[in-house]
């Protein structure tokens, strides 16, 4: 009874712990302004005191949202901070309140990072897929550009829709069915948001050339 107990206490310690990684806001308090330091390369990192009041008021969202930060893509898209206002709460939607499991976003993500072979997106959620239990070889056969030895079905239908439509800009009936009868037509829907969504905050960070944390390397090679 007692051995029973405990793997429930510890498969529901588990599961918190992805959704905490999944959604960290409501556990996190929102920073001071003033100390949140964002990074940048092609677009110089701006600092709260420079932000003009639409800036501000883009940041302010930011950190008072799940993120509670404002890495990534977020310091380009304050140049257009209407638009990046919009982006980042649809961002918001597609990473924390899709229909799609966590660990089948998560994977839909890196399928698209690769695509794009975007290094910090790659980088950051390389990390997240990890933590919602993407098993490393998806992981590992996803970066290497190979399609992965053994997924189970509804991994299958989300590789197969996100790289079918990224590679070929059409979904084949088969692949349409799959995922539809795996996720439902909302399920479809959100798969294509999330991709969308990371195919832009991908070409932002590509074109800042936005860097990845000091001593990091590249971890992504070109696909020929």
């Amino acid at each position: 009874m007692k051995r029973i107990l405990f793997g429930v206490i510890l498969g529901a310690t588990a599961s918190l712990a992805v959704l905490a990684a999944q959604n960290p806001g409501p556990a996190a308090a929102r920073p001071d302004p003033n100390s949140v330091r964002m990074a940048g390369d092609r677009f110089k990192p701006l600092t709260y005191a420079e932000m003009t009041a639409p800036q501000k008021k883009m940041f302010e969202n930011l950190i008072s949202g799940e993120r509670r930060g404002a890495s990534g893509p977020f310091n380009v898209l304050l140049r257009s901070p209407e638009m990046g206002d919009l982006a980042q709460q649809f961002g918001a939607s597609m990473r924390y309140h899709s229909s799609i499991p966590p660990k089948l976003n998560e994977l839909a993500i890196i399928i698209t990072a690769r695509h794009w072979t975007s290094q910090y997106e790659w980088y950051a959620h390389r990390r997240a897929a990890q933590t919602a239990g993407l098993s490393q070889s998806i992981i590992d056969a996803v970066a290497a550009g190979t399609r992965p030895a053994s997924m189970a079905a509804d991994e299958q239908a989300v590789y197969d829709f996100v790289s079918e439509l990224l590679t070929t800009k059409q979904v084949s009936d088969a692949t349409f069915k799959a995922a539809k009868d795996t996720f439902g037509e909302r399920g479809v829907v959100d798969l294509i948001g999330v991709s969308g969504y990371y195919q832009l905050v991908s070409m932002l960070l590509n074109v800042d050339r936005y860097p990845l944390p000091e001593g990091t390397k590249p971890e992504l090679k070109p696909l020929r």
